[in-house]
């Protein structure tokens, strides 16, 4: 069964949630477990608004399991904070997870610097 094309208020809906959780954590968030720079990458929410994956990528922290535990108990601070910011008739619950794509795009880039000889200027 082909998968259904997102819908452009689906679209608006995911961007304005991958904007408020990354300011609310950014802002917000006061857990010592929490360090490093997390950037929210991007937001899927199932159609009937029940819940919303974000995807979070973490750069230079401590642990990446500590950080992404804290990160999962405050997830209810989070969703209580973006229902007072966002005007939906449902919150969607959180559930967060590790996007590791640009960790795996610079070992790819890593790998063909290493594969590729160097382009000698003329």
């Amino acid at each position: 069964m082909p998968q259904k094309k997102t819908t452009n208020r689906m679209d608006k809906v995911n961007e304005t949630l991958r904007k408020e959780i990354s300011l609310i954590i950014d802002q917000d968030l006061k857990n010592p477990n929490i360090t490093g720079i997390i950037s929210v990458t991007k937001v899927k929410t199932a159609v009937d608004l029940s819940s919303a994956r974000v995807y979070i990528s973490l750069l230079n922290c401590k642990s990446k399991k500590n950080t992404l535990q804290g990160i999962k108990k405050a997830s209810g601070y989070i969703r209580s904070e973006l229902a007072k910011r966002i005007n939906l008739r449902y919150t969607p619950e959180l559930i967060f997870e590790i996007d590791e794509s640009m960790e795996y795009g610079s070992r790819i880039e890593n790998i063909l610097k290493e594969i590729m000889p160097p382009k000698n200027e003329e």
